[in-house]
């Protein structure tokens, strides 16, 4: 392949990831990494997709850092910090292909099933912090075995019907610190390449530009839109587990 068709291919999916992300909050690992998977040898695209999503995570943070809830999230942190080491430890001792597809088959349904729900019934209290904690802990273990941190706390505000922008406010935080706190584990274990730094520094622009147009959308579509993106996104990461 090309050096051209490589610089193209390599920006169309960190521009498509960061405008997902960019708009929902999460699953920039799963649109870019549909791609860039199939490229890049995944001791180049996992570290880069990372630190793609986290830069993603800055932005979105500071962008809509007046609808950020950080003491709500807090609970949810805590919960996860706990799981993420569990998930590394479970990465390097056991095979976790199994898991992957379990829940990458719960993630599936679940989306499915909301999608075509009728009239849901939502759960309108979350106040139960033990609850959330679990859920916390539950979307750091999993992340740290998917790459997808948010999925559960999205699936929980799902569940609860919370508002886009208070959906936005509580998730964000949480998937922002846990994808620095995994990053920060595994660099603690392993190097980054020079190879992954040149990359990084080559998807900037479309890594700014996607991210922008995401979060511009954002502000403009309604809650059932913005429900839908977000059951569509999780639908379409459960399915790239499971394939």
């Amino acid at each position: 392949m090309s050096n051209i068709v490589l610089y193209l291919v390599l920006s169309g999916a960190v521009f498509a990831g960061a405008f997902v992300s960019g708009l929902s909050g999460f699953a920039f690992s799963a649109v870019a990494g549909a791609i860039l998977l199939h490229v890049f040898p995944p001791m180049e695209a996992v570290p880069l997709m990372m630190a793609c999503s986290i830069t993603v995570q800055a932005a979105n943070l500071f962008a809509l850092r007046k609808s950020m809830q950080w003491k709500a999230s807090l609970v949810f942190i805590a919960g996860g910090a706990l799981g993420i080491p569990i998930a590394i430890y479970l990465l390097q001792h056991v095979e976790t292909g199994t898991f992957r597809l379990g829940f990458g088959s719960f993630v599936s349904l679940y989306a499915a099933y909301a999608l075509f729900r009728s009239a849901p019934a939502y759960l309108r209290q979350m106040q139960s912090q033990s609850r959330n904690a679990l859920v916390g802990f539950g979307g750091g273990l999993v992340g740290g075995l998917t790459a997808m941190p948010g999925a559960l706390p999205a699936i929980w505000c799902d569940i609860h019907g919370l508002p886009k922008n208070q959906q936005r406010g509580l998730v964000q935080p949480y998937i922002g610190i846990m994808q620095l706190f995994a990053l920060a584990l595994m660099l603690a274990h392993h190097n980054i390449s020079l190879e992954v730094l040149i990359d990084f520094g080559i998807s900037l622009p479309a890594l700014a530009a996607g991210t922008a147009g995401g979060i511009f959308l954002f502000g403009r579509i309604n809650e059932m839109a913005f429900k839908r993106i977000v059951l569509g996104l999780l639908l379409f990461s459960g399915l790239c587990l499971v394939i």
